[in-house]
């Protein structure tokens, strides 16, 4: 039998550190085998991106090269 992705209700959906208290304007991401699962936080039953593991990496990667050159 194959396997079945899992529905979005069962995977642990999280929220950056960087979101602080406001709600209004989120992301959410839940990893996955194959890569992440990315939702608006707001609409926790719409629409959901699918990001293999490579391209979240380079994601990931630019965030951190972005942040680490910008002044302190």
């Amino acid at each position: 039998m194959p396997a079945r992705s899992p529905a979005p209700h069962e995977l642990a959906w999280f929220k950056s550190s960087h979101s602080g208290a406001n709600t209004t304007e989120c992301v959410e991401c839940a990893h996955v085998t194959y890569g992440v699962l990315i939702r608006d936080s707001k609409d926790a039953d719409g629409s959901v991106v699918s990001v293999g593991t490579s391209a979240w990496g380079c994601f990931v990667n630019g965030l951190r090269q972005h942040q680490s050159a910008l002044p302190v």
